[in-house]
């Protein structure tokens, strides 16, 4: 945990040697470390919680488009959580998160604000079943809305996101379980001029 302190106090005050604010722009390459936790919503099984703890690479894919306040540009991400705890019945299940899919869109910013919204998905690995007496491989899908606060090179971030876990039907019966989670997170944005470097 000290050390998870440590990066972030780091990253924080690495803008103040960077260079001016600048939102992330086609081309850039994007590190975030973020973190999440949140507890079940229903459609569901109820009395579960989350939290986890992940790394994202992202690349930004277009310039910007669309007309008015649609007007953003498209990301694609991969992510990875190697902390993925699930508070259920029964006990706690300690997880692994693949999340090969993130779709993001990055609206215009609008002063010193990013917002964004985000579609992903991707494949949950538990120590035990999630949820009691299903599967310990289950799919993870999601969607979020977001925003982003760019200073320098780096932006924090903060979101609501919704989870689905399930099997998609691989046993019977099939109960899934849907949490709401907040999310924060600390973005490191490599800029097309910075290339090289």
């Amino acid at each position: 945990m000290k050390s998870f302190a440590a990066v972030m106090l780091l990253l924080l005050f690495y803008p103040a040697v960077g260079g001016a604010q600048s939102a992330p722009a086609q081309g850039d390459h994007e590190l975030e470390l973020w973190t999440g936790g949140g507890h079940s919503a229903s459609g569901g099984v109820g009395n579960i919680g989350t939290w986890n703890l992940g790394l994202r690479y992202g690349w930004i894919l277009t310039g910007l488009h669309g007309p008015g306040i649609l007007r953003g540009q498209f990301e694609y991400a991969v992510d990875v959580a190697p902390v993925y705890w699930i508070f259920e019945p029964g006990g706690t299940a300690y997880g692994l998160v693949l999340d090969p899919i993130a779709l993001k869109w990055d609206f215009r910013q609008r002063g010193r604000v990013v917002p964004y919204l985000e579609a992903s998905g991707g494949t949950l690995f538990t120590s035990r079943r999630v949820p009691p007496g299903i599967l310990r491989v289950n799919f993870a899908s999601g969607a979020a809305i977001g925003a982003y606060f760019p200073a320098g090179r780096v932006a924090w971030s903060t979101e609501l996101r919704w989870t689905h876990i399930s099997n998609a039907g691989l046993t019977d019966p099939n109960p899934g379980t849907n949490t709401i989670q907040v999310r924060l997170g600390l973005s490191d944005f490599r800029h097309r001029k910075q290339a090289g470097h």
